[in-house]
């Protein structure tokens, strides 16, 4: 079976009846995992409301950084409302909702526009001592700060990190090896030599497979959807030269060492 450990399934982005359709595809595919990752307060609770709906759904609750995210309203992706709210207390309902979670993401720090404000960082750390609190992985995004990012999370001693479409340089690699954290790879590696490499790098035992639905779909300008994961495990397969049962075996294992 296969595990699509980092998906937005927004509704922005998606009906209801889209998501619906959407969970039964991933079901023929035989995907019957999906971490749907939360990035404000209304998405947050959308997430919570589609795991206790569908099975296949697991929550993870997250605060994305709020300047990206306001690009992304300007984008047209989100509308204004949706960032304002208050971190710290959006951080309470997190741990309210602790049992209700699998991890906590997407989180993280983003510099794609020269964004550098306290308030990133400072969230950031508050996050990182939550997950440690409540015993809950991290999902880890770190657009154009990955190595502010490792370094937040060593000084922190994060054990049970993804670090979700890193696209951080080589020299970053081997310290995500080190520390025993994992690489979610995106669909889109079908495309990416970024990714091919990532792969032939992490060990199988540091590896899973992602989507980011809507967003980094195998074939360009593309919806993405969680079944499509399953490109991601035949790259791998590829790569690594396995079976692809063997690689369904290995990040099976991963999900069981990361979440259960």
């Amino acid at each position: 079976m296969y595990l699509d450990v980092h998906a937005h399934l927004d509704p922005y982005f998606f009906t209801e009846e889209q998501i619906e359709a959407a969970i039964k595809n991933a079901e023929k595919n035989n995907v019957k995992i999906i971490i749907a990752n939360g990035l404000n307060k209304e998405t947050n609770r959308h997430v919570l409301q589609l795991a206790k709906k569908y099975p296949q759904i697991k929550a993870a609750l997250g605060i994305y950084p709020w300047e990206a995210m306001m690009d992304d309203v300007k984008a047209g992706h989100y509308k204004e409302e949706s960032i304002n709210f208050n971190p710290d207390e959006e951080l309470k309902f997190i741990k309210k909702h602790k049992n209700d979670i699998i991890a906590i993401g997407e989180v993280g720090i983003d510099q794609k526009n020269e964004h550098k404000t306290r308030k990133q960082f400072e969230i950031f750390e508050k996050i990182i001592i939550l997950a440690k609190e409540i015993e809950k992985p991290l999902i880890i995004h770190s657009r154009k700060a990955e190595a502010e990012v490792i370094d937040i999370l060593e000084k922190h001693q994060a054990k049970k990190v993804i670090m979700h479409c890193f696209s951080g340089k080589k020299a970053l690699w081997q310290k995500i090896r080190d520390n025993k954290w994992y690489c979610s790879i995106p669909t889109n590696c079908t495309r990416s030599d970024h990714f091919q490499e990532l792969i032939k790098f992490m060990p199988m035992t540091q590896l899973f497979g992602e989507t980011d639905s809507p967003f980094l779909a195998p074939q360009k300008d593309q919806k993405n959807e969680p079944a499509n994961v399953v490109e991601t495990y035949k790259m791998i397969a590829k790569i690594k030269k396995m079976e692809l049962q063997e690689v369904e075996n290995s990040l099976w294992m991963n999900y069981q060492e990361m979440f259960l």
